[in-house]
């Protein structure tokens, strides 16, 4: 059973808005979480120091509200490292035919109408329908 968390939701989608804004208004960048992430594997861009800080505080974030609220940041992973693997190369090659990612697509590139972007992330929506569909009704996973 998933829980829907309102106000988590909302200030969590809030930060992310936020965060996009201000990248893109000091960086002149789309805070697509792959592309910042690409560019920190070799060959290493040369504003690697701002993208690693981006990662950074994407990962730290939930330790330091953990940390000020006493809320263990709840994770679990029902499905194999196997599956997880699998799942990520799968993930990899959208992202590369794609030319892009959930975030920038759908945080940034829908925030400034792009058609292109609207339109990977109708797909990207349409293929998880799918996906959770088969998964846990026709096959019986989680």
């Amino acid at each position: 059973m998933t829980e829907f968390t309102p106000l988590e939701a909302i200030l969590g989608g809030s930060l992310i808005g936020l965060a996009s804004v201000l990248l893109m208004a000091f960086h002149g960048r789309i805070a697509g979480m792959t592309g910042i992430l690409a560019g920190m594997l070799p060959p290493v861009q040369a504003d690697w120091p701002w993208r690693a800080s981006f990662l950074f505080g994407a990962v730290l974030g939930p330790v330091v509200v953990s940390t000020i609220t006493g809320t263990p940041v709840p994770f679990e992973n029902p499905v194999s490292i196997g599956a997880v693997i699998v799942g990520g190369i799968i993930v990899g090659l959208g992202v590369n035919y794609g030319s892009g990612c959930t975030s920038g697509h759908g945080v940034c590139g829908m925030a400034r109408l792009s058609l292109r972007s609207i339109a990977a992330t109708a797909t990207f929506m349409a293929a998880t329908f799918v996906t959770v569909f088969v998964i846990r009704h026709l096959i019986g996973g989680i």
